[in-house]
């Protein structure tokens, strides 16, 4: 199994690239309504979602064959 599939970034798929996009995006949304004080209790949901996500990206990864489809070319 290459581990690398899961942290890094050249070796991700597309659901995991977006479950870390989302988590990110996620956290800085969290830290932004945490300064302004406001509670907002929806925010673990968010966490759970992006990491199941992650989650069955990287199942589908290390299971996925070299050589089938090769989804290294993000779009930044």
């Amino acid at each position: 199994m290459k581990w690398s599939k899961i942290y890094s970034f050249k070796e991700m798929n597309s659901y995991q690239y977006i479950a870390v996009v989302g988590l990110i995006m996620t956290v800085a949304a969290h830290l932004i309504l945490w300064v302004q004080a406001k509670e907002v209790a929806t925010f673990w949901a968010l966490y759970v979602c992006w990491t199941v996500l992650f989650i069955l990206g990287s199942i589908a990864n290390l299971r996925s064959k070299p050589g089938q489809g090769h989804h290294h070319h993000h779009h930044h």
